[in-house]
């Protein structure tokens, strides 16, 4: 049985599909992966993508152990956040998903 913000699969292929599904969820584990970014700047990397939907995206995934938040204490606060090592072994997976796809249409 594996478990995902709650909810349990049989199916670890299923479960990895719902750790992924989502319209900005990918762009924000790729814009994670190469360091920290401060909130501001990752809203800016992902035009389009409001800060209440990168709110809750970065909260699923660092419920889940995919996302390290780290807060400053400034005035006003500021919010970085980074990849944990699980997150680093997904950006790895889609990385080789990405090859795959490459390869299959002959890119």
């Amino acid at each position: 049985m594996y478990t995902f913000d709650g909810k349990a699969y049989d199916c670890p292929f299923d479960c990895f599909i719902d750790i992924i599904k989502g319209k900005w969820r990918t762009s924000i584990l790729l814009a994670l992966a190469d360091g920290p970014v401060f909130f501001a700047k990752l809203q800016r990397c992902l035009p389009g993508i409001s800060a209440k939907v990168l709110t809750e995206n970065l909260h699923v995934f660092d419920r889940n152990g995919l996302v390290r938040r780290n807060v400053h204490a400034t005035v006003p606060p500021t919010v970085e956040y980074s990849l944990t090592d699980r997150g680093e072994k997904l950006i790895h997976v889609m990385q080789g998903i990405n090859g795959w796809v490459d390869g299959f249409f002959g890119k």
